[in-house]
């Protein structure tokens, strides 16, 4: 057994520490170690390379988990970006001038989407969609948004939680339990959410707010595919109300295609907004757009010094030449399609009631448990497999680096892991066999 799946180890000493240090533990919720193996999890990293981690006792992992929550899609510490980065951070990664990497990363942009004309670059997802909103905002002389899907920490994207306390739970908007402290409460009624491919909701919502609202926010895909009347109908609604039609790419692009996910479905946005893999790693957010809407960033104050460094235009530029060159999105399909088809092998082998949800999305692919106590299975399969060298929860989330000899060793550890699975369900002991408490699955104040 590894000593950090042991239920100590230096990850867990660091992270004990940290929760003193930091509120919450971590900066992002997705990596808090609660949200995978409380007391188990190896929490940090040493090295990072391909599909493998090395955690700080020097524990090797393959990661068939979430890839840096979906940051790279080429594999971790990939040698062509990082001798892109190097090559940049070599020549200067900031100066009183400009970069001209970000003019070829706008033509880039531009030209794997015809639609748009300008760009504006960020280094975050939640930072780009903030600055799309204020375009949006700026470009309509309106305040009220519509959404669906998972835009970020935001005020404006947290507000409906304003007008319904867990609106971003209940319309399946991904988080539950984000009490929107802070953000203030003169936002009630600028945020409006309905959920993927329902158009009665968001024409209800046009009716609520006269039509008035500054833009249409979606994700054109993360897990179930939309359907074409939906995006049809998002362009109609957007077009009749004269919001802007926004789609949030900052988890769905580069997985099914180079660019964005909605040029598979024939619809065209206002803005489209990316971060996450464009860069592979390194910080770097684009908002593209049609150049009338787009022009609006002029009239606003957007501006920010970490906007110009070097280092995220060049991590980008090189992951779309390598994403272009290596037809990246063929091989994340595939290993998406692979791991679903062990899990539902090996389940319906072991007698296991579980299924890959949203299998239309390959490269995002997540394991559902159809049991009362799911969330403790989900704990104990990760627990199992972390025991045997693999990070493993159930979501998996495709990078290049998952080569066939890596999804080959991890099918043989899921046909022994899944029986045992089974049998701790069938005897009602998966509790008691778990060496921590049950993973969160959702936002939670840590105590402690």
């Amino acid at each position: 057994m590894k000593e950090s799946a042991a239920g100590g180890g230096r990850g867990q000493q660091l992270y004990r520490r940290a929760k003193i240090l930091i509120p919450g533990g971590t900066q992002l919720l997705s990596k808090r170690p609660e949200m995978f193996l409380p007391d188990q999890w190896p929490s940090y990293y040493e090295r990072a390379e391909g599909a493998c981690i090395w955690d700080l006792d020097g524990n090797k992992y393959i990661d068939m988990c979430i890839s840096g929550v979906g940051a790279c899609p080429l594999g971790y510490a990939d040698p062509d970006v990082n001798a892109a980065v190097i090559d940049a951070v070599r020549r200067g990664s900031m100066s009183t001038l400009n970069c001209p990497e970000e003019v070829e990363l706008a033509e880039v942009l531009c030209r794997l989407h015809p639609w748009a004309q300008m760009v504006r670059f960020a280094r975050t997802g939640g930072e780009s969609m903030s600055v799309a909103v204020r375009i949006a905002r700026a470009w309509t002389g309106r305040s009220q948004v519509a959404f669906c899907g998972y835009h970020g920490w935001s005020d404006w994207y947290l507000a409906v939680n304003l007008v319904e306390s867990d609106a971003l739970g209940s319309k399946g908007l991904l988080l539950s339990g984000l009490e929107p402290r802070g953000v203030p409460r003169e936002l009630t009624g600028t945020a409006w959410g309905f959920r993927h491919n329902h158009l009665e909701e968001l024409r209800d919502i046009v009716s609520k707010t006269g039509g008035n609202l500054a833009a249409i926010i979606t994700e054109p895909q993360r897990g179930e595919r939309p359907t074409p009347e939906f995006l049809a109908g998002l362009r109609q609604i957007a077009n009749e109300t004269g919001a802007v039609l926004i789609f949030d790419e900052i988890s769905a692009a580069m997985r099914l295609n180079t660019g964005g996910a909605h040029l598979l479905y024939g619809q065209s946005p206002d803005i489209a907004v990316f971060s996450k893999s464009i860069g592979n790693g390194f910080a770097i957010g684009a908002v593209i757009g049609k150049g009338e809407v787009m022009e609006a960033a002029q009239t606003t104050f957007l501006s920010s010094t970490y906007w110009t460094e070097r280092v995220g235009p060049a991590a980008a530029l090189a992951t779309f030449r390598k994403h272009e060159a290596l037809n990246v999105p063929e091989r994340l399909i595939h290993a998406g399609r692979r791991v679903q088809q062990v899990w539902k092998d090996e389940s319906q082998k072991a007698g296991l009631a579980a299924e890959a949800s949203h299998p239309e999305m390959p490269p995002l692919s997540h394991l559902v448990f159809k049991y009362p106590n799911a969330k403790a299975v989900q704990t104990l399969l990760c627990q199992m497999m972390l025991e045997r060298g693999f990070l493993d929860n159930g979501n998996f989330y495709a990078m290049y680096a998952h080569t066939d000899e890596i999804l080959d060793q991890y099918e043989a550890v899921v046909r022994e892991v899944f029986p045992l699975l089974a049998d701790a369900v069938q005897r009602q002991r998966v509790e008691a066999l778990l060496k921590g408490p049950v993973s969160h699955s959702g936002f939670a104040r840590l105590t402690s």
